[in-house]
């Protein structure tokens, strides 16, 4: 018996490469694989009906769904409509991190099995991240602008204009999860000392690597801090004016992880005034970020589009975590990584 599978792609994760992955995990199963792309990168996802970052409407994923069996997709929307008007769907995998496209409790009424790509982007993150770090660092963000535009300084060899160097550097990281354990293992390997504020570390997991510390202790004693926390009611908002104040003058701050832990106001104020001497960020409280952003114009700041976890190798990994999914259910196994159960 063929098994109808819906390959919902979009620019960064081809229908193609889910259609391939899914061939693969299947083996000799017999499928019929549609292919629907929507409009995310070129197009911004967003909120469809009661789910959150999501890409392509509703009525294009019930009449793409009819007669779906497996849904994988990356930003496809799974709303209580959709459910509705689609009763042979049974699996749906968002190649996510977290599944914030589908609607669980709905799902779960349905009887559709919801799957999602934990730790998809860890390594790409963590390289970006350290890619950012080490330019604030080292002021590559403003030579870099006067360069393209044809400005030589000199002065930036002047000692007030240097950076520091992360060999012998005290580095303090929130979070020590999937990325924040990345990047602390590559910032050891380049000789810092490397603080960690995360209670929800287990001690051992340091051992050799980073020194555990409170957020206090972190902010008070690292040169550079790079944020690595997930948003929660606790960590919104959680590194604002008081806490960039507490930092060592000339510190550096980076945040790949999300725009709701930071006050960026605070921020511009820091950079305009020297208490930070350079900033990397790649999210933002408001993306794109607005033209008339102090963002832009602020000094010693290295900007990038939100671009951390895009890498040709998360697009595959994305596509394969969620493939294997669709091999154990079609071998009738557990499924790995079953956000709804």
């Amino acid at each position: 018996m063929t098994t109808t599978v819906l390959a919902a792609g979009n620019h960064f994760i081809r229908p193609s490469l889910f259609s391939a992955a899914v061939r693969t995990a299947a083996g000799d199963t017999p499928l019929e694989i549609r292919e629907i792309q929507f409009g995310w990168p070129h197009t911004p996802f967003g909120p469809v009906a009661e789910v959150i970052e999501a890409s392509g409407t509703e009525d294009e994923m019930i009449e793409a769904l009819q007669g779906v069996e497996i849904c994988v997709t990356e930003h496809g929307p799974l709303t209580e409509r959709i459910l509705a008007h689609c009763p042979d769907l049974r699996l749906f995998c968002t190649s996510r991190g977290g599944p914030v496209n589908a609607n669980l409790a709905a799902a779960t009424r349905h009887g559709v099995a919801v799957c999602h790509a934990p730790g998809r982007n860890a390594t790409a993150t963590a390289e970006h991240t350290l890619t950012l770090l080490l330019a604030a660092a080292r002021g590559v963000g403003d030579t870099h602008t006067d360069l393209r535009r044809g400005v030589w300084r000199g002065d930036y060899y002047d000692y007030d204009n240097c950076g520091i160097e992360i060999d012998g550097a005290t580095v303090g990281l929130i979070g020590f999860g999937a990325i924040g354990s990345r990047v602390a293992r590559v910032l050891h390997a380049m000789g810092a000392h490397v603080l960690v504020h995360d209670p929800y570390v287990r001690p051992e997991a340091l051992a050799g690597i980073a020194e555990q510390v409170s957020l206090d202790d972190l902010l008070t004693r690292s040169r550079i801090v790079s944020l690595h926390a997930r948003v929660t009611p606790e960590t919104t908002g959680m590194i604002g004016r008081d806490q960039l104040a507490a930092m060592p003058r000339g510190a550096v701050l980076v945040n790949c992880a999300r725009g709701a832990l930071l006050d960026y106001d605070a921020v511009c104020d820091a950079l305009e005034s020297g208490q930070l001497a350079g900033a990397g960020l790649d999210v933002f409280p408001e993306e794109p970020i607005p033209a008339g952003s102090r963002l832009l114009t602020a000094p010693r700041v290295v900007l990038t589009p939100h671009i951390a976890g895009g890498s040709r190798q998360v697009a595959h990994k994305a596509a394969e975590i969620v493939a294997g999914d669709v091999g154990r259910y079609l071998r009738g196994e557990p499924l790995r990584h079953q956000a709804n159960k």
